[in-house]
């Protein structure tokens, strides 16, 4: 279940623009075991900037040059190629490598690519600017960083990817893939979406000679991310387009609300949908209070595939969120427990019940 700590870890980096190039140079700066950071990347000059910037140590021709070796392996390429990539990469790989991606939307990776090396991935991290020349090594810090572990999911695997994440700087969050697309659709695609559609509509109140377009902190702060890079933005709106266009249908259907209270010049409900709307703002941005006390509990589990995948997933399902977790496997390796360290006496209780109704047992430490 758990493996020997690593003093010379290697990592490679498929794709080092903005993400790859900020993992790159998080590992290098902060993660004292890592010992060499290869990239390969297919467009011309990348590598040379990352390895100016530091965010490799050396550059390969190929995935198999990248990957061969390699301890810890990050696909930070484009959706659309991240398939075939973790394919080849997973050729080319070690049997005990870890194997993760960034993209933005899980499932279709995940379906594809059922090898038990391969965890999928998302950092809620990012910039307006993209390219390795803008990665930073504080990029991920205190961020969220979705992991999707699946039933093929080994507890060495995930504990391994989720330590090298809170490494980084960033709170590593178990979800499986499908509740993962389906919260992304409202937090982060449509986003984008109705920048663009805003954008789009002062843009035509400008061409139709409505006189000068002042444009205030509000709309600024609404569409910052408007017009964000086509190529990748593309990929992602294909490929979670059965969670984006219901999450669009209903956007349309709360704006026909407002509009209809408009028309009736209902004052009072408009109110009413404006409190609720600063309401549901203040719940969304609740945080855990800092300092909160961390309570470990202790669950016996046997060492089977897929056992601490279906923990972290029901807990992250739950909105749990595992500060820490350390694997302890018993002498004759047919079973073992696993340290899971939670923020504060509600999430400990909340985890306890959970994973009692999974069927393990679990006591406070």
């Amino acid at each position: 279940m758990n493996g020997e700590a690593r003093d010379d870890l290697c990592v490679a980096l498929i794709g080092v623009g903005l993400i790859g190039g900020s993992v790159g140079l998080a590992a290098r700066e902060r993660v004292s075991a890592v010992r060499e950071v290869i990239g390969y990347d297919p467009s011309p000059g990348v590598l040379d900037e990352a390895l100016r910037l530091g965010a490799i140590t050396r550059a390969a021709g190929s995935i198999e040059d990248a990957v061969t070796g390699a301890d810890v392996i990050v696909l930070a390429s484009p959706v659309g190629t991240l398939a075939e990539n973790a394919r080849e990469t997973l050729a080319a790989a070690s049997e005990d490598a870890v194997v993760t991606d960034v993209g933005s939307t899980k499932r279709e990776i995940v379906a594809a690519v059922t090898d038990a090396r391969f965890i999928g991935g998302h950092p809620i991290a990012g910039a307006e600017t993209s390219g390795v020349e803008h990665a930073r090594a504080d990029l991920f810090d205190d961020s969220t960083w979705f992991v999707t572990p699946t039933d093929h999911t080994t507890g060495t695997s995930l504990e391994r990817l989720m330590r090298f994440i809170k490494a980084l700087g960033a709170r590593p969050h178990a979800l499986d893939a499908e509740s993962h697309d389906r919260l992304l659709a409202d937090i982060s695609h449509l986003p984008h979406v109705l920048a663009n559609a805003l954008v789009t509509q002062a843009a035509d109140s400008l061409r139709a000679g409505e006189g000068t377009m002042v444009v205030g902190p509000s709309f600024r702060d609404a569409t910052r991310v408007a017009g964000a890079n086509s190529k990748i933005w593309r990929d992602i709106y294909l490929s979670n387009h059965d969670a984006l266009v219901p999450a669009i249908d209903s956007v349309i259907g709360r704006l026909s609300e407002f509009r209809d209270a408009l028309n009736a010049r209902d004052g009072e409900r408009i109110v009413n949908l404006n409190e609720a709307a600063r309401e549901d703002r203040e719940k969304l941005l609740e945080r855990e209070l800092v300092g909160a006390e961390t309570i470990e509990l202790r669950v016996s589990v046997p060492n089977q595939p897929g056992v601490l995948a279906n923990i972290t997933l029901a807990l992250g399902k739950a909105g749990v969120n595992i500060v820490d977790m350390a694997l302890y496997p018993a002498a004759d390796m047919r079973s073992g427990a696993i340290s899971l360290w939670l923020a504060g006496d509600e999430a400990a209780d909340r985890a306890e019940q959970l994973i009692t109704e999974l069927g393990f047992p679990v006591a406070r430490a």
